[in-house]
């Protein structure tokens, strides 16, 4: 038995051990090899979200990932412990709760904040590195104004809602953004006048963000100084206290009187990490120097990672950056080494990091990005740069945590954003209180039903009907497209089909409706609004089945024509009656089951997507009037969470989704949502 052991569940770690596991049981090697990850909290940070929870912009829970949920259904071994010293010579990693042998060590304890060995930094500023941190600057954010609301002392005040953000690097600059964008929304919430905040950005650096070109590091600067934030750059702190701070610029040291410290002015190896560089080969920062594979200089059976390694890649002059798309390129390759040295099979593959650029949001609202391939890059504007950004999270979410990460980072970003701030200006938040939705659930319901028991009425049970129910409405539409010599044989082919059909009052399918249209109108073919071919792939069929001046909703229909859609109805559905009238059951007890679900609100979700397919093949196949085209937007409008109010999804819900997310298989597939 192989013994692989993993410090650390950041980006890298968590990737590396999913990645190993799933090759083991590609090949058939899980009783050969024993995965442990260990990290001292039982659940993985998005460090990068870290200033959106600290500037109130979105909930705590949505910068948390549970390790126990993206190692459900896995061979890895989730150990909760803090690595305190590493015996290379023994193998061993020693922890205060355990000790772990090992065959093969991979270091991916990521990085924590350095402090230059400025005075007071450590006792007197906020760090933002951990989902601690990020909680503790929330609350003393939202404490700091409601305390400055009954400050009667002016200066004091003032004081009180004067913040320095440390650094103007990625960290620095999105923490001032998040704050810059927060705070009017504090200022109208405990009546503060605005004139009152100070917001200062520091750096020792000439401009902000230097990864960036310097037109759009100019970009960024503006968009910081419209939203009120001072930047001081080519200036460092010497001092800090709790009230104050000392800045050098130029030679000379002034001292501000300061409410809140934010420091995020550069990291280094966690204390493991520089602890296993000591014995190993230590760098700057006390990363750890690596092969072109990805091993220790020092020991093979050693991999470093992430934030953790130093590596000057072939034509490179610096080290690959601490950044999160190293932590994924440098994870995928120590996997595959890692396997091709357990398993004997494949050659080791070389570390060939491609980075893509970088980006950096300023607020919920704003960002800039250049990005591209190497010796290709752009840059985006802001929306397409917002876009890009959630756009790469949500990959990253497909491979740690799945659709159930995914649905709740859509859900925190867009559907819950508080006070708009968004992207996307916060159109897509759900204001709207859900009982106001149950009035509109239950006449859906309502409806589904009583189309439902009508069928039954007509005898859809016992005879075959869609002969007539498609027949007629492929006659009126051609009464209508084919306008001119051949209408009134149309026509006469309609009016026989939608006697035959026997159900002109169906009001969900137009295809009834649009066969009694032509029985009522045989002296007229209508008017044809537009047709248009979509290349060649179905048609867009838009006609009125009177004058065009006088047409109401109940005489404007809208279908898709789709060829394929025709050849299944016309080869496998109506030359058979057996078909036709199991078909006519699926349909009637659909209906029904719709209908009674919406009405109690039970299963709301499932059945509002039932009724949007039934929606869509009626529209593909009969075509819909306009005047029942408000089912389909009532299903829309419905399908997410409308059954909790005044439903009694309000209490089967919670406990099938508890069922459901103990079933193995859907841990391991990550197929529910919390």
């Amino acid at each position: 038995m192989k013994r692989v052991v993993i410090i650390g569940a950041g980006y890298a770690g968590i990737l590396t051990a999913k990645k190993i596991a799933k090759k083991i049981k590609k090949q058939k090697k899980q009783g050969e090899v024993e995965i442990t990850i260990i990290d001292k909290k039982p659940f993985h940070t998005m460090l990068t979200e870290l200033h959106e929870v600290a500037a109130g912009r979105v909930d705590e829970d949505s910068i948390k990932i549970s390790l126990s949920k993206v190692f459900a259904g896995r061979k890895v071994n989730v150990k909760l412990d803090t690595v305190t010293e590493v015996d290379f010579e023994a193998k061993v990693v020693k922890g205060e709760e355990a000790s772990y042998e090992y065959d093969y060590l991979v270091i991916a304890s990521g990085s924590k904040p350095t402090f230059y060995g400025v005075p007071g930094v450590e006792e007197y500023t906020f760090k933002l590195w951990s989902y601690e941190d990020a909680i503790l600057l929330k609350d003393h954010i939202l404490n700091t104004f409601r305390k400055a609301a009954v400050e009667k002392n002016a200066e004091e005040r003032k004081r009180m809602l004067t913040f320095y953000v440390i650094g103007a690097g990625f960290t620095g600059v999105e923490m001032i953004g998040e704050l810059a964008e927060y705070v009017p929304i504090l200022c109208e919430k405990f009546e503060i006048d605005r004139s009152e905040v100070t917001m200062v950005n520091v750096d020792g650096l000439s401009r902000p963000i230097p990864n960036l070109p310097e037109k759009l590091s100019a970009k960024v600067a503006k968009r910081l100084n419209k939203m009120g934030v001072q930047l001081y750059m080519n200036a460092s702190v010497t001092h800090v206290t709790e009230n104050s701070i000392t800045l050098k610029c130029n030679g000379k040291e002034e001292t501000r009187s300061i409410g809140t410290v934010i420091w995020g002015a550069g990291i280094q190896s966690s204390d493991i990490a520089a602890a296993a560089a000591d014995a190993l080969e230590k760098q700057r920062g006390g990363r750890i120097p690596v092969d072109k594979y990805l091993r220790s200089t020092k020991d093979e059976s050693v991999y470093v990672i992430g934030d953790n390694m130093y590596y000057v890649p072939e034509g490179a002059e610096v080290s690959v950056p601490q950044m999160v798309e190293n932590c994924e390129q440098s994870a995928d390759v120590a996997a595959h080494n890692i396997i091709s040295v357990l398993t004997g099979k494949g050659e080791m593959e070389e570390y060939k990091p491609a980075f893509h650029g970088v980006m950096v949001c300023i607020g919920g609202r704003y960002g800039t990005a250049h990005v591209g391939l190497p010796g290709h890059f752009f840059s985006l504007p802001s929306f397409l740069a917002m876009f890009a950004k959630h756009f790469i999270n949500i990959i990253y979410f497909i491979q740690v945590l799945g659709w159930n990460k995914i649905f709740s980072y859509i859900k925190h970003e867009f559907f819950t954003v508080r006070d708009c701030r968004s992207f996307v200006g916060g159109h897509f938040s759900n204001r709207t209180p859900s009982f106001l939705l149950v009035p509109l659930r239950f006449w859906l319901g309502a409806v589904w039903l009583f189309e439902g028991i009508m069928k039954i009425v007509e005898g859809w049970l016992s005879e075959p009907k869609l002969q007539g129910f498609f027949g007629g409405a492929q006659a009126w539409y051609d009464s209508i497209l084919n306008a001119g010599g051949g209408a009134a044989d149309a026509v006469s082919t309609a009016t026989t089909a939608a006697s035959n059909a026997a159900a002109a009052a169906d009001a969900v399918s137009s295809a009834t409706g649009a066969a009694g249209a032509a029985a009522d109108t045989a002296a007229s073919v209508g008017h044809v609004i537009f047709n248009w071919n979509i290349l060649g792939l179905f048609k867009m069929v838009f006609v009125s089945g009177a004058d065009l001046a006088s047409s109401t909703l109940s005489d404007l229909a809208f279908r898709l024509d789709v060829p394929l859609m025709n050849w299944f109805v016309d080869k496998a559905i109506l030359p058979h009656d057996g078909v036709q009238i199991a078909m006519q059951v699926f349909i009637v007890i659909a209906e029904i089951l719709i209908g009674l679900a919406l009405m109690g609100g039970l299963f709301t979700s499932p059945a509002a997507a039932v009724s949007l397919v039934l929606q869509f093949m009626f529209v593909c196949t009969t075509g819909l009037y306009l005047g029942t085209f408000w089912m389909i937007f009532a299903g829309i409008a419905v399908l997410i969470g409308a059954g909790r109010t005044i439903g009694l999804d309000y209490y089967a819900m919670p406990a099938l989704k508890k069922w459901w997310r103990k079933l193995p298989l859907i841990r391991k597939l990550y197929l529910y949502q919390d």
